[in-house]
């Protein structure tokens, strides 16, 4: 039942409304002017709302300005004893639905009331359907449909509209920053700032530097203050990838900002205050940390208010023919090279398969596979997987995908930064932990970066 608020300082005016609305199936609260209207507006939700242009203790258009500042898709409906042009093209300007004018006709009344809680009904039935396919649109870019990552979606579709602070575990290369960017996106959050810390990846005396900011001269090298990640993602998200590796002293840093939003920069003596929503990722089991003393039981429990578990690709290898499509097409869109197609046996080996590298190590054994692959279609003697052969079998299957003639430093120069652009992508863009899966010096990677303009 529709509910519509009737504001007029006079009483019999008021009741007659009432009881036209009322039979035409609507609920309706009286407020006998402006301020009594603008309270009951700010303790209730309506469908509509009909106001009396003037009123002892204010103005008709004052409502209208309420309703406009603070619920826009509710109409309101102005009554007036003098209907002239000028008025009703005000009325209009100002947002008004429409105007009635006194005295009223019962059809009028009902016919103007019905097309404005129609027309509320139909843009609030609007507003959950966007909200809804939000989310799930969100959730939908995690591909898979197999049980463990529905429960995911589900989880993810729950949680996001909350402020809730997500802890999400799961195996490296699981994909556990996707899903944190779908928690971002389907939040209230949405239109803010995401930003994705990997914790593992930044020395841990330059981590609460990064995370809280500094002050100039609070040590050496700060010549200038800057503000951390917590700041620049005020009112919006911050991912804390590998948590579980940050320092019982940082920990408890992080304790105090997650409870009460409050931190201290290095160096400074005036606390700070942000609004930041924190999902957090690990692979480790942060049980054994805390039993083992290396994780502080008190933060264990304030992130994860919402534990979500991202399921190795071995216990959904039902989604792996989805997986595999999206990613030859996302590969030779990387690479700028003629996508390829995939043998439905080449499939079958890999859903044999136990990827301990998950979904990064799936993209990695595509991407080898669309390079070296000879014609279109990839077969499964273009499938090699780590439990196969020794690396002398790696060395003849490299060589025998080349042509007899070529270029030799060439050759050597592409396979090297696409294996650089491999490994910093898998990194996320953090060059000390590319470095460190290629075998190189930090200074190496970034000599190399520049060499090939990456």
């Amino acid at each position: 039942m529709t509910k519509v608020l009737v504001i007029d300082d006079e009483k019999n005016m008021r009741r007659i409304l009432s009881l036209i609305l009322e039979e035409s199936g609507h609920n309706v609260k009286e407020a006998n002017g402006v301020k009594s209207g603008i309270d009951a507006l700010s303790a209730e939700s309506f469908d509509l709302v009909i106001s009396d242009k003037k009123m002892p203790d204010g103005d008709g258009f004052e409502i209208l300005k309420y309703c406009r500042d603070n619920e826009p898709e509710l109409p309101v409906v102005i009554l007036t004893a003098l209907a002239t042009v000028e008025l009703a093209v005000e009325a209009m300007q100002a947002g008004a639905f429409d105007f009635i004018s006194k005295p009223f006709v019962p059809e009028v009344v009902t016919a103007v009331a019905k097309r404005a809680t129609e027309r509320t009904r139909l843009l609030r039935e609007n507003e959950l359907l966007r909200e809804e396919a939000k989310r799930h649109a969100n959730a939908d870019e995690i591909l898979g449909v197999s049980d463990p990552i529905r429960r995911v979606k589900e989880t993810i579709a729950r949680v996001a509209p909350t402020n809730a602070t997500v802890l999400i575990t799961g195996e490296t290369g699981t994909g556990k920053e996707l899903v944190a960017r779908a928690i971002h996106k389907g939040s209230l959050r949405a239109n803010e700032t995401f930003l994705a810390v990997n914790c593992a990846a930044v020395a841990e005396q330059l981590l609460e530097s990064e995370l809280f900011g500094h002050e100039k001269g609070s040590f050496t090298g700060a010549d200038r203050a800057k503000p951390g990640f917590f700041e620049a993602a005020d009112r919006g998200t911050l991912f804390l990838d590998e948590a579980g590796e940050m320092s019982l002293g940082l920990q408890a840093k992080l304790l105090r900002v997650l409870t009460d939003g409050q931190f201290l920069r290095v160096g400074a003596n005036v606390t700070r205050t942000v609004d930041v929503r924190v999902i957090a990722a690990t692979h480790r089991d942060l049980n054994e940390r805390v039993k083992s003393g290396q994780f502080r039981e008190d933060l264990y429990y304030r992130l994860a208010v919402v534990p979500t578990e991202m399921p190795p690709l071995r216990d959904r290898t039902f989604d792996i023919p989805i997986l595999v499509e999206f990613l030859i097409g996302q590969i030779a869109r990387d690479l700028k090279i003629e996508q390829k197609n995939i043998s439905e046996a080449a499939v079958e080996k890999l859903k044999k398969y136990t990827f301990p590298g998950n979904i990064r190590e799936l993209r990695n054994i595509l991407e080898r596979a669309c390079i070296l692959a000879q014609g279109e279609n990839i077969t499964p003697g273009d499938i090699f997987l780590r439990s196969e052969g020794t690396t002398s079998d790696v060395d003849v299957e490299l060589i025998s995908g080349l042509p007899e003639r070529i270029n030799l430093p060439q050759v050597v120069e592409m396979m090297e930064s696409r294996l650089i652009q491999r490994a910093i992508r898998n990194a996320n863009g953090v060059q000390a932990e590319a470095a460190r899966n290629l075998g190189i010096s930090r200074s190496d990677i970034a000599y190399k970066m520049r060499k090939y303009g990456l």
